[in-house]
């Protein structure tokens, strides 16, 4: 009988790629005035391309952008702020996020996010998603200074947790930060399927959040 689930964030819980195409698209219209030389399709397009699935920070993505396509008038610094302090408001879940999790809750499964990234950026979308609260414990990287998919991190929520890793699940998208992880870390491991990859070792298998609960025998 599992205790604990754990979960990724970007990719599990938040459907980042539906975020982040929101997000360019609507950057894309707010500073219109200055991207306007651009096609709008071919700036969002380069940004998915540069941003890796957001593996490579901002920093970087918009000093090239910036470089490529000429953008004049808006340094690279501005499009970041903006990017930091507007993708909150473009945040997308994936379906069954909250009655998932409220089932989980029901029958007092203890719940925990491990998220790699900046503390306050990822906080600010776990609160827009709206469940902030249904977690007993939130690790992001920066602040623990250590990052998936190392076991020390993933230890340390399950210390927090007081649940042993036999008695533990962890849910993610990422075949060696998620699942590889979480199994080095003594972990049973639910991949949430995403099309780039393919042949993941993992425990279980689920496309869509609501299969977590079968998977648990709730």
């Amino acid at each position: 009988m599992y205790k604990a689930v754990l979960f990724d964030l970007d990719g599990t819980l938040l459907n980042r790629d539906e975020s982040v195409k929101r997000f360019v698209d609507h950057q894309y219209e707010r500073l219109n005035k200055v991207l306007c030389h651009i096609p709008k399709e071919q700036y969002i397009t380069r940004f998915i391309e540069l941003d890796e699935r957001g593996y490579v920070w901002k920093d970087k993505v918009y000093q090239e952008l910036v470089k490529e396509f000429e953008i004049k008038g808006l340094p690279w610094e501005y499009l970041l702020e903006d990017y930091i302090r507007e993708f909150k408001h473009y945040c997308v879940p994936f379906p069954n996020l909250i009655g998932m999790l409220d089932e989980l809750k029901r029958n007092n499964i203890r719940l925990g996010m491990i998220t790699n990234g900046k503390r306050q950026f990822q906080m600010d979308n776990i609160q827009a998603l709206g469940i902030e609260a249904y977690f007993d414990v939130i690790l992001v990287s920066e602040t623990e200074g250590i990052k998936k998919p190392a076991p020390q991190i993933f230890h340390r929520a399950l210390e927090k947790l007081n649940v042993a890793s036999i008695n533990s699940v962890y849910i993610g998208d990422h075949p060696d930060n998620d699942i590889q992880g979480a199994q080095n870390a003594g972990m049973k491991a639910i991949w949430k399927k995403a099309p780039q990859w393919t042949n993941v070792k993992a425990d279980y298998i689920v496309n869509d959040l609501s299969e977590l609960v079968e998977i648990l025998n709730l």
